[in-house]
């Protein structure tokens, strides 16, 4: 039987089929906007960095440690707001955490001090907390593994987009403001964006649904379909993985993803705070649109690969050899891109940049696909919630060993700094490549459309 595409129909179950279009059609619209929000909310602060020291005499120091803290805010927060979740749904608790970081957001247009801004960088992280595991928990819960890492890639595709289209809006917004309101522009930034979220949560409130059983636009045959498979693979991840608060949070297998997603995010992270100054060592530009242009590619480059490959790895089989091999890649881009910019390559650069960039956006699903393989219930929200708060403290970590090796072995291009982000690809290649040596019932239910019985153990999750 080949497999099934969201834009095919399965002759063994087409009400299910019809079920996982009508829940993509949706459902997935909504998330990525609240995403891209999140994404606009959280970095447009680098578009205000000089305004807010000649405005406020917010010193540079307040400003990195504000950058910063915001991830401090996010990891302790992740967990219990993942909890939350599935305490009250993901339909009011995806709407409470959209419009709270919203609010937040636009109140930095009142930023006074040095304290003011790093206190609301804090709440900034812990209001956001929770967005990423829930979407990723409430994904979990709609769709079945099969298709999972298809709405993965979707939902992440709000990060090219952000990328594209956020620096034209944000400055926009700033000359706005300058040009036509009595406000500073960054203020107008701050506030317009910050509201977005806000309205962002508010229609989450009406196009999100729990579950299946809520959902006015499945007919019964459609509901029973859905709600009928993902009990399937429920009883199978509850008998394969850890129940529970606690025993999900020393499970060694969510640690295990935990310092995969960790290496992933220092490898993200660590490309993409540099990256408007990588490409403007490598074209000897100043920041400005050229660099902006030019930064773009990479991210539309990676929108596309995401999609696809996401869209494809639907066995067990593409999902570790793609996902190792992308790894691989984004480690040895890095190094490469590294390499480009100490011997004078700018072309060459841009091309490792936007091959580094594309293979992590697209190993992320894919990553994501494995711990959403053995947890459910409660144990899915503390461990996807471990996870994922841990896991990006790589965003904290990647800023200052990039700087602090650069610092060490100082050079022109900072090639040093850069060749450390490639080492922790290479490490979490190595790790999603050992899966294939664990033992998981989770396997057996991914190629369940292959007549495999679901019921029985197989190696290599």
């Amino acid at each position: 039987m080949s497999d099934t595409a969201l834009n095919g129909t399965s002759q063994a179950n087409p009400a299910l089929d019809s079920a996982i279009k009508k829940a993509a059609k949706h459902l997935m619209p909504m998330l990525v906007i609240l995403y891209f929000v999140a994404f606009l909310d959280r970095t447009n602060v680098g578009f205000a960095e000089d305004a807010l020291q000649m405005d406020r005499g917010i010193s540079a120091g307040a400003f990195a440690l504000g950058a910063g803290i915001f991830f401090i805010g996010y990891a302790i927060f992740e967990i219990p707001s993942n909890l939350l979740l599935k305490k009250f749904g993901a339909r009011f608790w995806l709407a409470r955490i959209a419009i709270t970081w919203g609010i937040v957001a636009a109140a930095f247009a009142f930023v006074t001090d040095d304290t003011s801004f790093i206190v609301l960088r804090f709440l900034l992280g812990v209001t956001e907390a929770g967005l990423f595991p829930g979407v990723i928990l409430f994904l979990s819960e709609w769709f079945p593994n099969k298709h999972r890492v298809q709405m993965f890639a979707i939902f992440y595709l709000a990060q090219p987009f952000s990328q594209m289209l956020g620096a034209p809006l944000s400055g926009g917004l700033i000359s706005f403001g300058e040009t036509l309101t009595p406000w500073a522009g960054w203020q107008v930034m701050f506030f317009v964006e910050g509201m977005m979220a806000v309205v962002a949560g508010i229609a989450a409130i009406f196009l999100l649904i729990n579950g299946p059983q809520d959902a006015k636009w499945l007919n019964q045959a459609e509901k029973d379909a859905l709600i009928d498979v993902m009990a399937k693979e429920d009883t199978v991840r509850e008998s394969d993985g850890p129940t529970g608060i606690w025993r999900a949070m020393g499970n060694w297998k969510v640690w295990y993803f935990t310092i995969i997603y960790f290496c992933l995010q220092i490898a993200v992270y660590g490309t993409t705070f540099y990256l408007p100054q990588q490409v403007s060592n490598l074209i000897g530009q100043d920041v400005g649109w050229q660099v902006g242009l030019v930064a773009a590619i990479p991210w539309l480059v990676g929108l596309f690969a995401c999609y696809f490959f996401g869209r494809a790895a639907n066995t067990i089989l593409r999902r570790r050899r793609w996902g190792t091999t992308f790894y691989i890649i984004t480690g040895l881009a890095i190094l490469a891109s590294a390499w480009a910019g100490s011997a004078g390559q700018p072309i060459l650069g841009i091309l490792f940049i936007t091959i580094a960039v594309a293979s992590f956006l697209s190993v992320g699903p894919i990553t994501w696909s494995y711990p959403t393989a053995f947890l459910t219930g409660t144990a899915a929200a503390a461990g996807i919630g471990l996870i994922n708060s841990l896991g990006n403290l790589g965003g904290f970590v990647a800023p200052l060993m990039r700087t602090g090796i650069n610092e060490a072995v100082p050079t022109e291009s900072g090639t040093w700094g850069i060749v450390s982000l490639g080492v922790f690809a290479f490490l979490a290649a190595i790790m999603l490549f050992c899966t294939k040596f664990f033992s998981a019932k989770a396997d057996a239910l991914l190629e369940a459309e292959q007549n495999v019985d679901v019921e029985s153990e197989a190696p290599g999750l």
